[in-house]
């Protein structure tokens, strides 16, 4: 039996101001039912697509996910993502692709999310956002 070492690579510390802190600020805000802070990362005309057709502007997207969030936390679950790919577009747009996961009493749901992320006065906001 052949033994192989195990690696264990430690997470990156997330920088403050990138994408991925904008991502763990917003399932932060949704983990504690925080609705106004899960938008925060979105752009006020950040348009959503859906199964069902395309959501336009934060006010449009926040009305969509506004009837699961509930004071101290969210029905659907505890939000986490992973990243699968970040992309440089050029200097003020970015591209993530990740999956998220959701826990909750009934299980885990989870998919994929492709983001493009704008640099708007300093901090990254989604502009699109594509969950399946």
């Amino acid at each position: 039996m052949m033994m192989m070492p195990m690696v264990v690579i430690a997470a990156a510390a997330v920088q403050p101001g990138s994408v991925a802190a904008a991502m763990a600020d917003s399932a932060a805000a949704w983990n504690r039912g925080d609705l106004a802070g899960f938008m925060a990362a979105y752009a006020e005309d950040a348009v959503f697509v859906t199964a069902k057709g395309l959501v336009r502007g934060r006010a449009g997207i926040a009305a969509r996910y506004a009837p699961s969030f509930r004071s101290g936390g969210n029905a659907r679950g505890t939000l986490s993502f992973a990243t699968l790919h970040e992309r440089p577009i050029n200097a003020t747009h970015r591209l993530l692709i990740a999956r998220w996961t959701l826990t909750g009493r009934d299980g885990v749901e989870t998919g994929l999310t492709s983001l493009m992320f704008e640099r708007q006065g300093g901090v990254w906001r989604i502009v699109s956002d594509h969950s399946s």
